[in-house]
């Protein structure tokens, strides 16, 4: 099929949807009746009435007094860092969950693009994207409406989250306003505005699917999950309620095309206000971590335990060193308050004790053996998942681009060695360095590395060329690193 033709199919396929849609507005005066009458008698049929227009959401005002304020976003990497989900060489027969930044575009001997989307949140110049819009960027340009185009500055990015935020140099810029999801009801309509496909400032619509979903991401996002038309291009664009308020960043997409099947994600804005807070503060996002994996009640394990119902979350596995641990928790137990505060899903475990302070504690209300006791555990620091993230606008992983971790106990021992951070990633100037995933970091310039905050600082603070001592299985070597 030719592309012309393509598009006569896409065109009639909205045509005839829209007539299904205009039939279905006014549902009340669809039915059909049938009289019992005489055999001559013609069956009468309640004709549709035409929906007047002020039955149709209009988004014209909404779009025109907060659409100034979402940006268009390029990105330029280098090629060997096309990793981009959408890129070429991922399979579109599968299902899967994607993150859909435009997929970069190839140019003979150039340095590779992507684009996606963004908004500004405050006049001074900055805006939130996703993390993975501007993962291993070399150049960030933001891009309004009027026509006027920023060299952004990637202050940080949370992939766990998949929150990120720029800053262009300028003042009294158009901004959006921020809303309540908590207030959000499903079915509500909502609107979204992005470059789906590099088309500028496209505005979808449609309503709230779903709160709280979990997808298998490896994050604990609560998505808001709508059926708005998004696609690539449109990640880490804004996703408004009625009120014109923005209620959460779109971020992935269900589909075994690439493209838009009817199930879209959405990080609730209240998330993302909360990483990009603590980026602005710290440069970083510290979350809370009791060290336990823990999994979803079904009725079965439910009455298994003793229990009525399938809310909390079975502890499935405990870090030995972890403060669980020595709080005392076991596989097993099922978590069903953390200071008072019900936890209906293993998600909500996560979000709570995410959400506190590293050296806090927290009472756990846990179920064991038949009963319910409370427990005090101490909140540790989840570990970073890569190194200086406060970057500079080279690169959303810092002049050096490592993905780092501590080693575990047993790490440490198969290693034979004393502190040292596991490489989990690499890319950017470690990449082209040697550097592989599995190594691990023992000096920089020197020093021996101990922690990832230790790391960051050496990073931020070190000159052009650097000697890193790594340890690849029982070798070790030194390895000069040019920093970007």
């Amino acid at each position: 099929m030719t592309f012309k033709k393509k598009l006569l199919a896409v065109a009639i396929a909205g045509a005839m949807a829209g007539v299904g849609v205009g039939g279905y507005i006014g549902s009340h005066d669809l039915l059909i009746t049938r009289a019992h009458a005489a055999a001559n008698d013609a069956v009468p049929i309640a004709v549709p009435s035409v929906p007047s227009a002020a039955s149709l959401p209009d988004f014209s005002q909404l779009v025109s007094q907060y659409g100034p304020a979402v940006v268009n976003i390029t990105v330029t990497m280098d090629r060997d860092q096309n990793t981009m989900p959408d890129g070429p060489n991922f399979d579109p027969f599968n299902e899967f969950f994607r993150r859909f930044g435009q997929p970069p575009q190839p140019q003979a001997q150039a340095p590779a693009k992507a684009l996606g989307s963004g908004f500004i949140i405050r006049p001074d110049g900055i805006v939130l994207t996703n993390a993975h819009v501007v993962d291993h960027a070399t150049d960030v340009t933001v891009k309004l409406t009027d026509g006027r185009e920023f060299k952004a500055k990637v202050l940080g990015s949370d992939e766990r989250s998949d929150v990120a935020v720029l800053k262009i140099d300028g003042k009294d810029l158009p901004t959006v306003s921020i809303g309540d999801d908590a207030k959000t009801k499903v079915g509500q309509w909502v609107v979204a505005i992005g470059s789906p496909f590099g088309f500028e400032n496209t505005v979808t619509a449609g309503i709230v699917s779903a709160k709280g979903r979990a997808l298998p991401d490896g994050t604990y996002v609560p998505f808001l999950q709508t059926d708005v038309a998004v696609n690539p291009g449109n990640s880490g664009g804004p996703l408004f309620n009625m009120k014109g308020q923005v209620i959460g960043i779109n971020s992935q997409i269900f589909s075994r095309t690439g493209g838009y099947q009817g199930l879209s994600f959405a990080i609730p804005i209240d998330v993302a206000m909360k990483v990009a807070n603590q980026i602005e503060e710290h440069g970083k996002v510290v979350r809370g971590r009791v060290g336990v994996q823990v999994q979803d009640l079904n009725q079965p394990l439910a009455e298994s335990f003793g229990l009525d119902s399938t809310n909390g979350a079975v502890v499935s596995s405990i870090d030995p060193s972890g403060p669980a641990a020595k709080a005392g928790l076991k596989p097993g137990d099922v978590v069903l308050r953390v200071n008072g505060e019900p936890i209906h899903r293993s998600m909500d475990l996560a979000q709570v004790i995410g959400d506190m302070k590293p050296g806090s504690s927290a009472t756990l209300e846990v179920w064991r053996n038949g009963e319910a006791k409370d427990m005090t555990v101490n909140i540790a620091e989840l570990p970073d998942d890569q190194v200086a993230q406060n970057a500079t606008g080279d690169s959303a992983q810092g002049r050096f681009g490592v993905a780092v971790r501590p080693l575990s106990p047993q790490e440490q021992s198969e290693s034979s060695t004393k502190g040292g951070l596991l490489v989990e990633d690499v890319a950017g100037p470690a990449a082209k360095a040697g550097i592989l995933p599995g190594d691990v970091l023992l000096q920089f310039n020197g020093t021996p590395v101990k922690s990832v905050d230790q790391l960051r600082g050496l990073v931020q603070h070190a000159g052009k060329q650097v000697a890193v001592l790594i340890q690849r299985q029982n070798m070790r070597m030194f390895v000069p690193v040019q920093l970007g």
